[in-house]
């Protein structure tokens, strides 16, 4: 095969994205024929047709679809590596829309942002802190952190941290009600877990010999992970915590984690961006530097 011409396949793309040549010829700044040649001859070198040509629409056959899907993808990517590379050489300027879970009102995350507004002071950061889930297109947000089981197929993702979660309490509260030596035993103690879909709590954990699950006794239900360690530290019950939420209480000695060969696998925590075609300059700049200090911040 020839060496395919990376502008004829950008003018394609952009035919197919406008509707017709004329309108494609109209954004590229071409005329018409221009548009039209260029197409011919991306055709002739991949020795496929792309399209169907009628005077009142363009239908693209099964091979344009493809085509097209995949061209949009690394045409997006080139435009985006073209952007962050610009980034270097001008300070990227502008507002950058991010959100994640009220956990994240922490003082070490706020050290991580204020760090990131130092280095580009043009940067304007609008930070939503909230459990609620926020529509990222609707709202016109850039990146989220999320943790869990990713359930919109139309974002990017990029895994951050692990999605182990563990059960810890504090050495006060098993004291007091003991520990538990095997996972039946968790029906009869205080539990503090994180609000799901399930009207009764219910928790499904793995172990060597395979899964499990325990209806336990919710004393507190609240959908803050960081509440749910902190009321766990305080002696509250035990709690079924992300490991890397509970690790710094772990490691003062604040929390126990107890039936350690029990886990709960689920997702992870994820740094996400709507799949657009081109990413500006200061979103590329900012996702950048959150997926290297977060996985930092998390691991």
């Amino acid at each position: 095969m020839a060496t395919i011409d990376l502008n004829r396949a950008a003018v394609f793309v952009r035919v197919v994205e406008a509707g017709s040549f004329t309108a494609a010829a109209r954004l590229l700044e071409l005329p018409v024929s221009s548009v039209s040649r260029a197409l011919s001859n991306l055709e002739r070198d991949l020795g496929v047709r792309l399209m169907h040509r009628t005077t009142r629409q363009l239908t693209l056959t099964d091979a344009g679809e493809q085509y097209f899907q995949r061209m949009q993808v690394v045409l997006g990517a080139a435009d985006e590596a073209t952007q962050a590379v610009a980034s270097f050489a001008t300070a990227p300027s502008g507002l950058v829309r991010i959100t994640g879970p009220s956990g994240f009102a922490a003082p070490e995350f706020a050290k991580l942002i204020m760090t990131l507004i130092k280095r580009y002071p043009e940067l304007q950061i609008d930070l939503r802190l909230t459990n609620r889930h926020i529509d990222m297109v609707a709202e016109s947000v850039d990146l989220a952190i999320r943790g869990g089981a990713l359930q919109d197929s139309s974002l990017i993702a990029r895994r951050l941290a692990g999605g182990e979660r563990g059960l810890y309490a504090a050495p006060e509260y098993l004291e007091r009600r003991g520990r538990p030596r095997r996972l039946e035993e968790l029906a009869r103690h205080d539990c503090l877990s994180y609000r799901g879909r399930d009207r009764k709590p219910v928790w499904r954990l793995t172990n060597a010999a395979g899964d499990a699950a325990v209806a336990v006794k919710a004393a507190l239900v609240c959908d803050d992970m960081m509440f749910l360690r902190d009321a766990a530290v305080s002696g509250g019950g035990i709690a079924l915590l992300p490991t890397e939420v509970a690790l710094p209480a772990t490691r003062a000695g604040q929390l126990i984690r107890v039936l350690p060969r029990y886990s709960q696998l689920e997702g992870g925590v994820y740094l996400v961006w709507p799949s657009h075609k081109l990413v500006p300059a200061r979103v590329v700049v900012v996702r950048e530097f959150l997926i290297v200090e977060l996985a930092k911040l998390l691991g």
